[in-house]
């Protein structure tokens, strides 16, 4: 399957964004990476190009909410370094008092049973490998409310406190898990998936800011803390661009 002492990284949410940029990344750090995603089309394309750069990966299409799928995917792995739960995302962004029960539920379900159901899969395997380690990507919004975002905010501290918890209840075996909460990160689809294709608010998220963080900034993020020697943990690692003291405090030039 991989080349004797190629430590194995899966990615999840691996089609586009921060997923698709740690993949490449790892890939370049020397792991044997695995995409998932639902994009089955999205994540060929991008391991045929780490492929043709000369590293190794491979695709497979995965629904993180999909319980039995997930089980069958981890059944591939009897060992593994490194799980990025990056697959996550935010729907609306709607007071509490007329925010869309149908966006909460699903918000939830990919950002925190997803992560479970993946991580709970693969951690014989991380534990299997002597020197495991499990990523959770969650957000700032994970550490702060604003207005607007409770959904998603509730989400990404269910993603929070699943690291944390994690990290508590398997100290003494040789897996670490390290939490990665990005600030302001402009990708070309989450906040017009936010905002279900309206691109002109999307565009106002970062309007004014000229140096949001990008994709490549967090997976180069993730890549440094999974690098660390072994008996290094990162426990969380708070990323924000220059210009965003807090949630809500942006410097903005207008």
């Amino acid at each position: 399957m991989t080349a004797p002492g190629t430590p194995i990284a899966v990615i999840t949410g691996a089609s586009s964004g921060i997923g698709a940029a740690t993949a490449r990344q790892l890939a370049a750090a020397g792991y044997r990476v695995v995409l998932t995603a639902r994009r089955k089309d999205r994540i060929e394309e991008l391991a045929a190009e780490i492929n043709a750069a000369g590293h190794q990966a491979t695709a497979y299409a995965l629904d993180v909410t999909d319980r039995a799928a997930v089980d069958e995917f981890a059944t591939a792995f009897g060992s593994l370094a490194v799980l990025v739960n990056n697959a996550g995302g935010a729907l609306g962004a709607d007071p509490v008092a007329t925010g869309d029960p149908a966006d909460w539920r699903q918000m939830y379900e990919v950002n925190v049973i997803g992560t479970l159901n993946v991580t709970q899969a693969l951690l014989p395997a991380l534990t299997a490998s002597g020197d495991g380690t499990v990523v959770v990507l969650s957000s700032t919004a994970g550490h702060a409310t604003y207005e607007g975002g409770a959904g998603y905010v509730a989400a990404k501290n269910g993603a929070r406190v699943l690291a944390e918890t994690l990290r508590l209840e398997i100290v003494g075996t040789p897996v670490r898990v390290i939490e990665i909460a990005p600030g302001m990160v402009k990708t070309e689809e989450f906040a017009t998936t936010r905002f279900r294709g309206d691109t002109d608010k999307a565009a106002k998220v970062y309007a004014g800011v000229a140096e949001p963080l990008t994709a490549d900034d967090v997976a180069d993020t993730i890549t440094w803390a999974c690098t660390r020697p072994p008996h290094v943990n990162i426990d969380l690692l708070v990323v924000r661009p220059r210009a965003q003291a807090s949630n809500t405090k942006v410097h903005r030039e207008l």
